[in-house]
């Protein structure tokens, strides 16, 4: 096998002063931020418009990169745009080992997510549940840089990963500025404690005033829910007639 062919198959890129292959973490980051907004749309379009349309083409697209990714990230679609966007910045190297782990687990998602939203549309509570899923770990990604599937990789793997992203495989002692005093700590906890009762309060409580209220109950409706719901609002439309 020649030089070029199996550089054509090397995963990750060789940088001067790293041990093992690496990719561009900013390039990763920025390509799970456009993958978190096709994603968003597509729930969007789905709730507000009844429409999986949108959904389709982009679970498609997903996959496809995805499996890209694993096999050589050099041409994933999604990784070549967000090189676009940060190509001016300085890179931050990671471990390509680790990410190759992540992305697998993406495009293990992936496939039955295309299987159950483009080739046999069958949506139900679990199916949204797991795009839900997929838009948490997108946004953990492009906005904290937290990769879980990277964390994963450490309890699957006799090797550990080296060069994760923010340094965190890496034993270090936190910096003053990293530290929470006493009155940060309870204004955080308050924090979380409302956000997830108003998530909750939003979605329970509030009447459904709101197409997207109404929207978001009927998925994570059992199918027999929904024919009772049907009949219910059969029975008021009669009633008023």
């Amino acid at each position: 096998m020649s030089e070029k062919l199996k550089e054509f198959f090397a995963y990750g890129e060789k940088v001067p002063g790293y041990e093992v292959r690496v990719l561009n973490e900013r390039e990763a980051r920025a390509a799970a931020g456009i993958l978190f907004v096709g994603a968003f749309i597509g729930l969007t379009n789905g709730v507000m418009l009844g429409t999986a349309r949108f959904s389709e083409y982009f679970v498609t697209f997903f996959m496809i990169d995805f499996i890209i990714r694993v096999i050589q990230p050099r041409y994933s679609p999604s990784l070549l745009l967000g090189r676009l966007f940060v190509r001016n910045q300085k890179p931050e190297y990671v471990g390509a080992t680790q990410k190759r782990f992540a992305w697998a687990i993406g495009a293990i998602i992936a496939i039955p997510m295309f299987y159950y939203l483009v080739i046999n549309f069958e949506p139900n509570p679990m199916k949204v549940f797991v795009c839900l899923i997929c838009m948490f770990l997108l946004f953990f990604e492009s906005a904290f840089s937290i990769c879980l599937g990277c964390k994963l990789f450490n309890l699957f793997s006799k090797t550990q990963a080296k060069y994760c992203p923010g340094g965190v495989c890496e034993i270090q002692i936190k910096e003053p500025v990293q530290k929470f005093t006493t009155a940060q700590k309870i204004i955080v906890t308050i924090t979380i404690i409302l956000v997830i009762y108003g998530t909750y309060a939003y979605f329970t409580k509030l009447p459904d005033r709101t197409h997207f209220v109404q929207k978001m109950k009927e998925l994570f409706m059992s199918k027999e829910a929904l024919e009772r719901l049907e009949e219910q609002k059969a029975e008021e439309e009669f009633e008023k007639f």
